[in-house]
């Protein structure tokens, strides 16, 4: 951010005012990681702020501090709307196209609030006054930590303020494997942890909280993994009936596509996940190397993302979907091959 938008904010901060902080719909560990970051932060402040997710979230992001504080949308809406309705400053963190708030986006798009963005998304729509968009960053954990230190408070990061970046941070990387992990993001996250962030404990409570109905799925999931040689692809289908089969719950599928990339020779995979509720096949793409995933998901999925992973649906049913994925894939054979 410009040093004159830094020392305007600093300026906002110097008298208490209402603020809404709001992530993406489905909201996974960089999105309630940021958003609560930023609230712990904006709290010592003295500001008068809440997080509104715009629905639930998987229960292994549910026991970082400050969590019970988040209001649903989609469970509670009347009280959301009035919040969002008296804000004077919004911030939306982890998305930069107002339509990723799903039923929120009516409510945010007519707010006469101040906007403020702090994203790492490629292509960010300009809807907000202060726009942190940086698509070279790991997470939007790293962002808020960058913004809380521009504004010149890094000492203010306590140990729920570092336990909260931490956990989007780790979960963005992929446990620091994903390209997007730097040097600086090590350091960023040396310093939480000499914050307070147990990352031991912090790995346990996101990556070992399966349950035995997940590990039954992922077997489920493993079973129907197809693999397209001349492509270098691999893709996994889950049906709504084999989901129900296994007791699923919001997040139980988080990672199953990796599975698939980590298959020798293997640089692009996608999982198709049928919603009946919804009616959609949800979408996620992942890739090595330079191959952009969000690309391919902007092109044919309504989607989009990062070079490496993005995500997107589609409305025909899920053979419907898999054929016609199959049917693109000759057209990037090149490009795959050429990774």
């Amino acid at each position: 951010m410009k040093k004159e938008a830094i020392q305007e904010l600093k300026q906002l901060l110097r008298s208490p005012k209402k603020m809404v902080i709001v992530p993406h719909k489905n909201p996974d560990g960089d999105a309630i990681g940021s958003t609560l970051g930023l609230f712990h932060y904006l709290k010592k402040h003295h500001q008068d702020a809440i997080v509104i997710a715009p629905n639930d979230y998987p229960d292994f992001l549910k026991w970082m501090p400050g969590e019970n504080t988040i209001l649903k949308y989609d469970a509670q809406m009347e009280e959301s709307d009035q919040l969002i309705k008296d804000a004077d400053i919004i911030f939306t963190l982890d998305f930069n196209a107002l339509n990723r708030a799903g039923d929120m986006e009516s409510a945010l798009k007519t707010s006469s609030a101040m906007k403020i963005m702090i994203d790492h998304h490629q292509q960010p729509d300009d809807y907000a006054t202060y726009m942190y968009s940086d698509v070279s960053m790991s997470s939007t954990c790293e962002m808020v930590y960058n913004f809380i230190d521009m504004l010149g408070d890094k000492a203010l990061i306590d140990k729920d303020i570092a336990t909260c970046l931490y956990t989007g941070i780790m979960t963005d990387t992929g446990s620091f494997r994903f390209k997007s992990t730097t040097s600086e993001t090590h350091l960023v996250t040396a310093y939480l942890i000499d914050q307070g962030a147990e990352h031991d404990q912090i790995h346990n409570d996101v990556m070992d909280a399966n349950s035995f109905e997940r590990m039954q799925l992922l077997g489920c999931a493993l079973t129907n993994l197809k693999v397209i040689p001349e492509s270098r692809t691999a893709y996994i289908t889950l049906s709504q009936d084999e989901l129900n089969k296994y007791n699923y719950k919001k997040g139980d599928t988080e990672g199953f596509v990796n599975y698939a990339l980590s298959l020798q020779n293997i640089i692009f995979a996608a999982i198709f996940i049928e919603d009946r509720q919804s009616n959609i096949i949800k979408i996620s793409l992942r890739s090595k190397g330079d191959f952009s995933v969000n690309e391919f998901a902007r092109a044919h999925f309504q989607g989009g993302g990062h070079t490496n992973a993005a995500g997107g649906k589609s409305d025909l049913n899920l053979t419907e979907t898999v054929e016609n994925f199959i049917s693109i894939l000759p057209s990037y054979n090149k490009a795959l091959k050429n990774e």
